[in-house]
């Protein structure tokens, strides 16, 4: 069965490796004969969510911004995949403003079941997406239909665009894609 498979980048460096293991699933998903979309977050207007919850009356956020798009892909797609560098033991700040503006989703029907979490970072340790994880984990709860369905540590890579060098982490992400 074909699935609508949505690929959120939120590294703000183009090619980063983050980005490169996301195109890698990407490739995965599309060569499993998914439907896929990829989305960087790099050059998109997010604001800070003001949490004046008006959102969950009107099914929609008051800021004016890029995010109304990107909620709608978010809400019918039906997995996710988001990936980030690892800055400080934790995801990046771009992709936790963006799960908080998606705050409109919490009170409406979504289609999305499957979440991912693809990571980059400097630290080998298989720890080192511990925080990252616990957060989308979290985020992923607000929603009954939806289910936290894995993650690619990808530790060790200490140098811009070192993932595209690293064939263990290039196999994972494409794996993860094509498994979908």
């Amino acid at each position: 069965m074909t699935k609508k498979i949505l690929i959120v980048s939120s590294s703000l460096r183009s090619g980063s490796n983050s980005e490169i293991l996301a195109h890698e699933a990407e490739r995965g998903a599309t060569d499993a004969g998914n439907q896929v979309e990829f989305v960087n977050l790099k050059g998109k207007d997010i604001k800070f969510c003001i949490g004046c919850l008006s959102c969950q009356q009107t099914l929609k956020c008051v800021l004016k911004d890029d995010m109304a798009d990107l909620i709608v892909k978010v809400q019918n797609a039906d997995a996710v995949i988001f990936a980030t560098p690892i800055y400080y033991y934790e995801m990046s700040g771009q992709l936790k403003t963006f799960l908080d503006r998606c705050n409109p989703l919490y009170s409406q029907e979504n289609k999305f079941k499957d979440v991912y979490l693809i990571t980059s970072a400097y630290d080998s340790s298989e720890h080192a997406a511990d925080r990252a994880i616990n957060g989308l984990k979290g985020w992923v709860e607000c929603f009954e239909q939806s289910r936290f369905a894995g993650a690619l540590i990808g530790g060790g890579v200490d140098a811009p665009k070192s993932a595209a060098s690293r064939d263990d982490l290039l196999k994972k992400a494409y794996e993860l894609g094509h498994n979908i």
